[in-house]
């Protein structure tokens, strides 16, 4: 995003191990820190009983897992042999994660107009999004985004095993970095203040999470400006 990916792969020049393990690792951890990705974390731990630490730990585990194990699925032919999915499929992948988003954004202002988070409000024992909800949400999320990882991997490295490790390493540190930011939204949004005014900020994280579904959804289709 905004070109931060282009200048941490800049750091190696594919010859180094190390160098290529930090730069993998580096891009990795900002990789959770894209728009995209925190509207979706803010709402996916939000719309429920999930906001405590250890709920949205598994939470935001779950969904990172789903992403790195896509981005890992997706980025390895493009690492090994430079096969990139077909333009139209890309973009349609693109398309859905915005797709997601705008979902999850809608799921978190059905449940505000319900009453769900009124500080009176009656709480349901079930969480409102299971471990293996999160996984898929975080497979069709890790779709998007998945050649521009490969190409910046690709850009940096000539040796094959070297390239496919490096994948693995962005891969896993961008669901560990999920999982660490899930637990501080997590932990924002069950602490005692925000709590009790989550009733009142549920509808702007929502409309806020929404316009950028619809922004990410439009870039894909070159409907709007799109910065990766």
């Amino acid at each position: 995003m905004f070109g931060l990916d282009e200048k941490i792969a800049a750091f190696s020049d594919g010859t180094a191990i190390l160098v290529v393990i930090a730069v993998a690792i580096l891009l990795g951890l900002r990789h959770a820190t894209d728009p995209d990705h925190l509207a979706a974390v803010s709402t996916l731990i939000s719309s429920g009983r999930e906001r405590t630490r250890r709920a949205a730990a598994r939470l935001g585990m779950a969904w990172g897992l789903g992403h790195a194990t896509t981005l890992f699925v997706f980025g390895l032919p493009i690492v090994l042999y430079r096969a990139y999915l077909p333009g139209p499929v890309q973009e349609g992948a693109e398309t859905a994660v915005g797709v997601v988003i705008v979902g999850l954004a809608i799921w978190l202002l059905l449940r505000w107009h319900r009453g769900a988070f009124h500080p009176h409000a009656h709480r349901d024992s079930r969480p409102a999004r299971t471990a293996v909800q999160a996984y898929g949400i975080g497979l069709v999320h890790g779709m998007g985004g998945s050649a521009g990882v490969g190409i910046l991997l690709l850009s940096a490295i000539d040796d094959r095993l070297v390239a496919v490790g490096a994948l693995g390493l962005f891969a896993v540190f961008t669901a560990v970095s999920m999982a660490f930011l899930s637990t501080g939204v997590g932990a924002t949004l069950g602490s005692g203040r925000v709590r009790g005014s989550f009733n009142r900020i549920a509808p702007a994280l929502g409309v806020s999470s929404m316009a950028v579904g619809v922004w990410y959804s439009l870039g894909a289709l070159s409907l709007a400006p799109y910065y990766l």
